[in-house]
């Protein structure tokens, strides 16, 4: 993996973020996993859901291919179908980054209301959102006990050596 390309780093790390997140959930009783927090989307279940439809959005977006309905927060999944959702969506957003020019401008339905945004504001909003809502996991994780807390940040990604897992 090239490490000096921005979209490498965006998506790789995200990718291992989410799956170092998963690796904590894993350890955790159902329900722990979805107790409800005032926080976020209330859950770490639906948390993490809500960031994988949000990943699956942005690859449809980039792809220029009609959005898949959002993930239903409410039908439970485990943390084995999750790893599984994560690498698909990973895989789906690298395939479809770079299929035009950063400076693209490629359209979002939302709501009724359509929104125009560049492919590399798709790029970066993906993996700002991913980071914004793995924090709040975070915690928690934190207020369920969990100790040492998964290890989730780019710095701490590229001193574990940029690893694509």
């Amino acid at each position: 993996m090239n490490t000096g390309d921005p979209v490498d780093v965006l998506l790789t790390q995200d990718r291992w973020a989410m799956l170092r997140l998963l690796d904590a959930c894993e350890r955790l009783t159902a329900e722990q996993f979805h107790q409800r927090f005032e926080i976020g989307l209330g859950s770490l279940h639906d948390s993490i859901l809500h960031i994988l439809s949000a990943n699956r959005a942005s690859a449809d977006v980039l792809a220029g291919r009609p959005q898949r309905p959002p993930i239903d927060l409410s039908q439970r999944r485990s943390v084995a179908e999750m790893r599984a959702m994560v690498e698909e969506a990973a895989a789906d957003l690298a395939a479809h980054a770079r299929s035009g020019p950063p400076d693209q401008l490629l359209q979002r339905a939302r709501q009724d209301r359509v929104y125009t945004y560049t492919r590399a504001t798709i790029l970066v909003h993906s993996a700002t959102h991913g980071a914004h809502h793995r924090a709040q996991c975070l915690n928690m994780l934190r207020q369920l006990g969990v100790a040492p807390l998964p290890q989730s940040g780019v710095f701490e990604w590229s001193r574990a050596g940029c690893p694509e897992q």
